[in-house]
This record gives structure tokens, sequence and C-alpha cells, in this order.
């Protein structure tokens, strides 16, 4: 039989000659907008993504605010309004939204081929007539209100939002970057208004094109809605840095488990190019499920959980390691004990010949699972893009995996000793004190 890396790579190759995104670029006024595209004729369905820069939770003038102005994009126009807005796309199987990451701002429409002239004309109304009304920025705050009103008794959100109140402290990160509920209630038409018209630009966005579509068909479609935004000031993107003080935060609730989320710095860069190491690290140690150190030595071993996750996030303002559990009351100090010895060892020793090659066996085996669908290969061909790497980075970075000894694992592994320097932030019912 072939070696069956060998037959996953080359039909891996294959399918990025029959199916590759590219990146191309027009000209919008005195701008290049990049463009991601990528054309598919197995299904008659077209969908065009507007993504700005720059323009999401982490630009936050106010708490909640860009997640506040997508919704508000999200209720129609002020002509229609939510309901005759939604009636008009519903009629055509029209797709219209808008929401918000940490770094960006997305307007997105879909369609069938036959109907898409007619969604993009929907988008084009709503554009243009956005629903500036004082009803409408009612209706999205009694929603967002009572969201967060339901957060308040959501104890993996309270453990994950103190979690970033801590470990990246003084920063727009450690913000609650979906609003407080006095944010909200004192958030105005004009505080949107001022959001979107300063960070929405067509010389701050990427369009993202796939589907039943050529790309002069693309080009007409982006120069025309992109037309309909101003210019926006250019946004210096500022670094963050995880705290390496090792704090332990106690957040008393009325809960019968303890919810443990804990993060420590990870010196790491998105630009580096052995993105695989951190790939390999990654998956070992939290990322992999049953396959991981944490939930060898967590769950199989002690039985203190369901289940133990950790990742590597690595983005353009920060990167960091970011994980979660649940545990009993009772053995929430040993569990917390335990995921500080994981990584600690896990630092100081490495990993086993074994465990890289059941990685490589699994990072290599289901890859071609991560480019099955359109939208996987335009969310993988825009990252590619937006972080500056080549197109076939994927690619290139499975060879390397495919052919990485032990010995550079474990040096990229133990060059990494700020990942000890492990902040939690753990929802606990904390003891009565004893009555005198």
């Amino acid at each position: 039989m072939p070696n069956l890396k060998k037959v996953i790579l080359v039909l891996i190759a294959v399918q990025g000659v029959l199916m590759a995104a590219l990146v191309k670029e027009i000209e919008i006024k005195e701008s290049k907008v990049p463009v991601v595209f990528e054309e598919e004729k197995y299904l008659p369905i077209v969908s065009i993504q507007l993504i700005f820069t720059n323009a999401g939770h982490l630009s936050n003038t106010k708490d909640g605010l860009a997640d506040m102005s997508a919704r508000l994009m999200n209720e129609g126009t002020s002509k229609k309004g939510s309901i005759g807005f939604a009636t008009k796309l519903d009629a055509h199987a029209v797709d219209v939204g808008a929401h918000v990451g940490r770094d960006s701002f997305v307007i997105e429409v879909s369609s069938l081929k036959s109907e898409f002239p007619y969604a993009v004309e929907r988008l084009e109304e709503l554009l243009k007539d956005p629903n500036y009304t004082q009803e409408a920025l009612d209706q999205i705050k009694h929603q967002k209100i009572g969201w967060l009103t339901q957060k308040k008794s959501d104890f993996d959100y309270i453990a994950g939002s103190s979690l970033r109140a801590t470990l990246f402290k003084g920063s727009v990160l450690a913000r609650p970057y979906d609003g407080t509920i006095e944010s909200i209630e004192s958030m105005s038409l004009e505080d949107i208004q001022t959001f979107i018209s300063a960070h929405l630009g067509y010389n701050n966005a990427i369009g993202v094109v796939g589907g039943d579509i050529t790309f002069d068909e693309a080009q007409g479609y982006l120069t025309k809605l992109l037309a309909l935004f101003p210019k926006v000031e250019d946004k210096e993107e500022k670094s963050i840095e995880a705290s390496h003080k090792k704090e332990v935060v106690l957040i008393d609730e009325d809960t019968q488990q303890a919810y443990i989320y804990f993060g420590a710095p990870f010196n790491y860069s998105y630009k580096e190019k052995d993105q695989y190491l951190a790939k390999i690290a990654e998956y070992l140690l939290g990322g992999a499920g049953f396959g991981s150190r944490l939930m060898e030595e967590i769950r199989v071993k002690r039985g203190l959980t369901y289940g133990v996750y950790s990742s590597f996030r690595r983005t353009k303002p920060v990167s960091y390691l970011s994980g979660y559990m649940q545990t009993k009351l009772s053995t929430q100090d040993e569990a917390r004990d335990l995921i500080q010895e994981v990584v600690d060892t896990f630092i100081k020793e490495g990993i086993t010949q074994k465990e890289l090659e059941d990685t490589k066996k699994f990072l290599l085996g289901s890859e071609p699972l991560r480019t099955e669908t359109l939208s996987q290969r335009l969310h993988r061909a825009y990252n590619d893009y937006y972080y500056g790497r080549p197109l076939d980075f994927s690619k290139e970075q499975l060879k390397k995996i495919e052919s990485v000894t032990l010995d550079e694992v474990n040096a990229f592994i133990k060059a990494h000793t700020e990942l000890s320097d492990i902040t939690f932030s753990i929802v606990t019912k904390k003891e009565a004190k004893p009555t005198k």
C-alpha cells in the first residue's frame, strides 16, 4: 500500500489546484482593496463578506459599542423597519447580517445565484438607510440587557471575563467588551453612528467572496458596495501582553461546581514561520481531548473532571495560553495544582516520540476535513492574508510536521517557560464564616 501520509499530501495538493482561493485587488477611489476569492460551481450559491479591520471589540470607545453597532445594522432600514426588511429578505431566501469579533466588523450577504443581484440591492438599501431610530435602539438595548442579565448566572462567562480582566489588566482586552448593563443603558444613537462612520471604511475593508460567481462579477458588486463607505483614519494596532504575576482570583457564587479558567503569557508571534511547532505543542498540552496531557492527568488518571482543555491564542494584538475546566468544589485546589504541575512538567520534560508520532498522524490525517467546504477554504485564505502568510502556508506547514523531529519540538516547548506563569480565575462557593 502507498504511504498514507504521502497520499494525504497529494490529495491536499490536488484539492489546492482544483479548488484554490486567490487574493486579488480592486481599486476603490484611491485605495487598493484586497479580495479573497474562490469560484465554486458545485452549488448555485454566492456570498460576499465585507470585513473591516481594527473595528471589532478591541476598538470599543464604550463597553459593548461594536456589538451594539452590529446589532443595530441587523434591525433593517428606517423606512421598512426590522420586520418589513426581514420580510423582503425572506421572500427571496436572502441573508444579510452583521457581526463583530475581537478585531473585525463583518457585513455579509448571501443567497442563491439567481437572487444575488436582488440580495446586493437589499444590502445597498440597508447601508444607505440603516435603522437609526430610537425605537430600534430601544429594542436592541432591551435584548442586550436581557442577555447580560442572564450572564450574571453563567459561571463560565463570569470566570472567563474575570480571567481576561486579571490577565490583561490595564488593557482594552481586560474591558467587558460585551458591555455592561450600565454601558448599554447609556448608549445613544450618536454613539453608534459615530462608531460606524469612524471604523467602517473602504480603505480598511477586505472583501471575501465565494461561490458560483466570477471575479469580474464580484468586482462589480464590491465596487458598488464599498463606494458607499467613507475613508476612515488608519489606526495602529497596539500589542497587548499577558500578565506574568501568577494570580489566583476566587469569585464567590452560589454554585455546586468550581469553574476554573486559566491563562498565561505565550511569547510567540503570529508572524513566526514555525507555527507547526506551536500547533503540535498546543495539541498535546490541552487541545487533543483524550490525547492531551491535561486530560490524561486530570480526568483519566484522577477523575476530577469531564473535560479540561487549553489552546494557544495567537492573534495580531496578543498571544497567550487559555484553558478551562469544571470540577467539584472539594477538588478545586487539587485540580488547580494539577494544571500547574502538568504545564510545568510539559515544559521541563517535553514530549515523547510516541506522542509526536500520534500527533503527526492526527494532524496529517484530519487535514482534508479542514478544507472540504468553501467557507473553510475562504476562512483559511482570509487568515493567511490577514496574518501576512502565503496562501500555501498550511500545506508547507504540513510538510514540516511530517518531517519534524522530537528534538526540534522539545527545544521549542522547553524554550517557552513563560507558559508556567499561570493566572487562575475560579468561580466557587466560599466557605461560610463560622458564627461567634
